[in-house]
């Protein structure tokens, strides 16, 4: 468990197999393992609003005329 909450918590398997004095891969398995118990997220019936990032409003106000 302390693997999974480091690795939550951002730090990579690279680096806790090293805390931890493990291989990367027995990290790995853990994290793996663990999001295989989890249960399925829920999916809303209807969506009600959509927000949407702020590269969607860069993108089509860019000065250069390019779309992509």
């Amino acid at each position: 468990m302390l693997a999974i909450r480091m690795y939550l918590e951002g730090n990579s398997q690279r680096a806790i197999g090293r805390i931890l004095r493990v291989s990367q891969q027995s990290v790995a398995n853990w994290v793996g393992i663990y999001v295989e118990n989890l249960p399925a997220a829920q999916k809303p019936e209807s969506v009600h609003t959509a927000e949407l990032d702020e590269m969607y409003t860069f993108i089509g106000n860019k000065k250069t005329g390019s779309t992509s």
